[in-house]
Parts: C-alpha cells; sequence; structure tokens
C-alpha cells in the first residue's frame, strides 16, 4: 500500500486516478510515499525516507527544496501543460482589459451612479479619457514559449498581431512548429525593442530572478504594455514601478502584485488567478496522478525537473531503478555486480541531466536484497528502488 499525501485540495478528478486497493489518501503522515501539492511551501517539511516523489500541480516549483530532494533521491513532478489554456485565456484578457482601460473605464463609470437617471450623456462627454488602442496590428514580444507562451503566439496570431519569440532553450522541433506563426530571435533585446507588448512565460528560478530588469525595460519601446502572467520575481518589480511613474511603461497586468503595484491605476493586478480554474485542477491533478503511479509502480519518469526523463514498458521480472552521480564508468560498476550475481539484464536504459543520472534495469527473475543493498553501497549511489 503507497501513502499519498495532499496539501491544498486536490480535484477529485485526480484523486480517482489512484487505485484505492494500492493507494491510501491522506492530508497528514510522518510517511508518505508520495506528496501531491498546489502551492504551499514545502521548504520546511521532512523529507523522510519514505517520500520517493513530489508532484507539483502546476508549473512552478519554487515551493519545493528540489536540490535537497535530488540530494536524496526524491523525484520531483510538474504538470507542464495542464493549467495553460488557463492562463493563456487570462493573460490574453489582461492585455484587452489594460490596453482598453477596461477597470479604470468601469470604476469612472459607477460614480455616475448618483448623476442623471440617464447617464449616457456624461459617458459619452468622458469617453475620451479612456480610449485604448486596438491588438490588432500591435507587435507582441513572448518572453519564453513553452506551454503557455505557444499558446499565446496562436492566439495573438489569430487576433491579427505580429509574434517575436525568445526562448533558447525551446528545442528546434518546436521552432519549426511555430515559426510561420512566431518570428524568433537569438537576443531578448530585439524583442524589447520592436514589441508594443511583452508578456513573460518563464519559470522562476535562480537565473530567471529579476531577469526582467531596469536594463531591460530602458531598452522596451516608450509606452510599452508589461504583462507577466509567470511569477513575481521574475521581473524587478521595484523598476517596473518606476517605469510606471516615468511613463515608461503605459500599461502593467501582473497576477503577483506588490503593495506599491496596487498603486498604481494603469495596473491591472489580479490574486494569482492564472491557473484557478476547474478545468485546469482537473487536468493537472489528473496528470499528476499518472505521473506517481507511473514512477511508484513501474519506476518510469516523466515531467521530472530533477531528474531524466526515462519511461519504457517492464520485462516479467522485477525491475531496478538507480540514481546515481553521471559519472564515468558508473554504469559499467553497476552492471558488473549485477552480472557478478548472476543475474541477466533483460532491457537496459540510462539517462542524465546535468550531473545526475537514471538507470532502469529489468530482469525475467527476481533479484535478491542482497543485491539492492550492494548497488546502495555503491559510491555515488543515491538511491535503489526495488520494483517487483
Amino acid at each position: 500500500m503507497y501513502i499519498i499525501q495532499t496539501y491544498n485540495k486536490i480535484a477529485e478528478a485526480g484523486l480517482q486516478g489512484f487505485n484505492r486497493e494500492r493507494y491510501h489518501i491522506v492530508e497528514a503522515t510522518d510517511r508518505p510515499d508520495a506528496i501531491l501539492v498546489h502551492s504551499t511551501p514545502l521548504h520546511n517539511i521532512p523529507l523522510g525516507p519514505e517520500l520517493k516523489a513530489i508532484c507539483r500541480i502546476g508549473a512552478g516549483t519554487n515551493t519545493i527544496p528540489v536540490e535537497k530532494c535530488t540530494q536524496q533521491g526524491i523525484v520531483v513532478f510538474n504538470t507542464p501543460g495542464g493549467n495553460a489554456n488557463a492562463v493563456k485565456e487570462l493573460t490574453i484578457a489582461a492585455i484587452i482589459l489594460c490596453m482598453r482601460n477596461v477597470l479604470a473605464a468601469n470604476t469612472w463609470v459607477r460614480t455616475l451612479k448618483d448623476g442623471e437617471s440617464d447617464p449616457g450623456r456624461a459617458v459619452e462627454a468622458g469617453k475620451e479619457v479612456y480610449r485604448g488602442p486596438e491588438l490588432m496590428g500591435k507587435t507582441i514580444g513572448i518572453v519564453g514559449v513553452g506551454a503557455i507562451g505557444s499558446r499565446m503566439a496562436h492566439a495573438c496570431h489569430d487576433l491579427g498581431m505580429q509574434v517575436i519569440g525568445y526562448d533558447p532553450y525551446l528545442p528546434h522541433s518546436r521552432v519549426s512548429e511555430l515559426k510561420h506563426i512566431v518570428q524568433f530571435v537569438q537576443d531578448v533585446k530585439e524583442l524589447y525593442a520592436a514589441a508594443d507588448i511583452v508578456s513573460v512565460h518563464i519559470p522562476l528560478n535562480e537565473a530567471n530572478r529579476g531577469f526582467v530588469s531596469a536594463e531591460s525595460i530602458a531598452q522596451m519601446k516608450d509606452g510599452v504594455y508589461l504583462i507577466n502572467y509567470a511569477r513575481g520575481p521574475v521581473l524587478d518589480n521595484e523598476a517596473v514601478c518606476d517605469a510606471i511613474d516615468s511613463g515608461k511603461i503605459a500599461g502593467f497586468a501582473t497576477d503577483f502584485p506588490t503593495a506599491r503595484q496596487l498603486g498604481y491605476e494603469s495596473a491591472l493586478c489580479t490574486p494569482h488567478l492564472g491557473a484557478g480554474t476547474p478545468e485546469a485542477d482537473e487536468n493537472c491533478s489528473v496528470m499528476a496522478a499518472r505521473q506517481i503511479c507511473d514512477y511508484l509502480e513501474n519506476g518510469n519518469i516523466s515531467h521530472s525537473v530533477n531528474f531524466p526523463d526515462v519511461s519504457f514498458s517492464r520485462a516479467e521480472g522485477d525491475r531496478l531503478a538507480i540514481m546515481h552521480r553521471n559519472l564515468l564508468g558508473m554504469l559499467g560498476r553497476v552492471t558488473e555486480l549485477v552480472a557478478a550475481a548472476g543475474l541477466n539484464i533483460e532491457n537496459l536504459v540510462n539517462k542524465a541531466k546535468g550531473d545526475i543520472a537514471y538507470t532502469l534495469l529489468d530482469f525475467n527473475d527476481e533479484v535478491p536484497d542482497t543485491v539492492v543493498e550492494q548497488l546502495s553501497a555503491l559510491e555515488h549511489v543515491i538511491r535503489v528502488r526495488h520494483i517487483c
């Protein structure tokens, strides 16, 4: 029986993906095999020896101690793409609301409620203050053209916009798929210089903290519209406020407002609503359940942020899942030990992600516990799982 601990409310559609004869779902335990979490910070929770996996219902994993998990052989999953449509829709709405001054106009119109019985004449007299530009024909720069950014690109193209994309990590195959609607640039400065609207869709990590800086904003057009539905700290938010004060930024929309930003009429601020739809919750929860089950039962990994993705069908016997440092000769030491035990490897897959490697070994026979113990004792081996 595997114990799955949940933080936050997990959509029922995802929980139904766990066979209750094999999985026990709890909200509190000291010995979980896996954790499902939305946004609760986990940096201060104990990571017990039984814990094998953590899955973030969503994309961002900044609330999870990823490096510590890696050192303990705990796979950290996320669910990229599961909430991408939700974020895309809200981002498009935010751009329109921001550029057309909808919220400020709505606030002003409501002040007319105590005036004439018919506010029509007052509305006509005051509407010029709130006029704003259309999206059609404008150029949008999308920083990060992944699951969300690519959907943004399609939507903006369909709205008649010119789309510029910057993403040095996007696979060449995805670039080829999108190049008919996206002009990709190698230097983000080119995007900043050309875009009427800059929309940011990059993950929060140390490399991306403050990615959009005061220097970045200085390279943008005067009167630019800046949109952040990624994560708050990917922008230098004080620099954003200074640029609003100076008029460099004509409009700003964010799902992660600071106290200073809440004071600007030209800043559209929402309370982290990007992925907040029932459809996104279900999509991500179902995806998370599948990933966790496949990993616990088969050792297969997909959409991990700290271990390489490895997935293939099992042979009839036992499987060993070995996490180890990606060092010269490690695979040879593993196979030599297995051969010395008289075991024949039916299937073998080894992949690396940076300095971490993951090896799956399949056998048609049972693997003795002594072999697992010997493998676990090898230098540079992080964890060995024996899957029967």
